[in-house]
């Protein structure tokens, strides 16, 4: 059985990963109090201790705004720690697969982004991902970058649950209507990596499978059109159900610390060329995601 190390054992898509990989190999998932990724002595440790054939990297440091004003730490887990694990991963052999982000553009395109568009971050937390994604290439060795974008889920923190909970408490929502990305999954995101994952092992001496990636649903929406749909759905499925008033407005009326982009979209040609692999549009998923939610509230005593 090949060994799997995991980190962010407790986010959104590593705890996802626990699940779907659960077939594929021994398990080993690391949360942020076992393994530190600000330290780079403790990664190289877990490192050589566990002696992983494939390490999946789902931690980050994902605070936006913070990332404003706590740059140091930001970087040292999204720049610095992603290129200590390619490292550790190189001498190892092992495969490195790690989860970047579509913030590292500066969304002046109209068309979807694709693998060779340059970045260009407009803030700190875009910044130091796509230093981790630079220093993993520098380095070299058998990895896979895996670009994705608006990730939600059943649990966590996301956009999905706090839409849920802001209807609950008001009657009125104020949502940004001029970005414009792909909401994703957390659970298809884990299967689809888990698909790559197991192709990756099959093929570890395959050099052409090495690289960067883009994998998310399919299409576009808006923050707001997110948010209309999830309250919709809402609806649907609880006639008791109140639905907030709606109000569209622009990132200028909703200014926050860190400059986001106003397009995002990534193209996911090429993992589809190369894997096979090919997400559903947005919104089969999130119909997938809420089904879920409401099975699992149900079965709650």
């Amino acid at each position: 059985m090949k060994k799997i190390l995991i980190t962010g054992k407790d986010g959104q898509v590593g705890w996802e990963l626990q699940r779907t990989l659960a077939t594929h190999g021994t398990i080993i998932a690391l949360d942020r109090h076992s393994l530190d990724l600000a330290h780079p002595a403790n990664i190289r440790h877990a490192i050589n201790d566990i002696k992983p054939d494939l390490i999946i990297n789902t931690a980050a440091y994902t605070a936006v705004d913070k990332a404003e004003t706590d740059r140091e730490m930001a970087l040292a887990i999204n720049g610095k720690a992603p290129e200590i694990l390619a490292e550790e991963a190189k001498k190892q052999g092992a495969i490195l697969i790690h989860f970047s982000t579509d913030y590292i553009f500066d969304g002046t395109s109209t068309q979807p982004y694709s693998e060779t568009d340059l970045p260009a971050p407009l803030n700190a937390y875009g910044h130091t991902k796509l230093l981790g994604e630079q220093a993993i290439q520098s380095i070299g060795g058998s990895y896979l970058i895996l670009r994705t974008s608006w990730i939600y889920g059943a649990r966590g923190k996301n956009f999905l649950l706090t839409m849920q909970r802001l209807a609950k408490e008001r009657d009125a929502l104020k949502i940004v209507g001029d970005q414009i990305g792909t909401p994703t999954w957390s659970r298809m995101l884990a299967e689809a990596t888990a698909h790559i994952a197991t192709k990756a092992l099959q093929k570890n001496t395959d050099s052409h499978l090495w690289g960067l990636y883009h994998l998310t649903s399919s299409g576009q929406t808006s923050w707001y059109a997110f948010a209309k749909a999830i309250l919709e759905s809402c609806q649907r499925r609880n006639p008791a159900f109140r639905m907030p008033k709606l109000d569209q407005i622009t990132t200028a009326e909703y200014p926050l610390p860190a400059k986001r982009p106003h397009f995002s979209v990534l193209s996911n040609a090429k993992i589809l060329k190369t894997f096979g692999v090919q997400m559903p549009p947005w919104q089969a998923a999130l119909e997938l995601c809420m089904d879920e939610q409401q099975q699992y509230a149900k079965s709650l005593p």
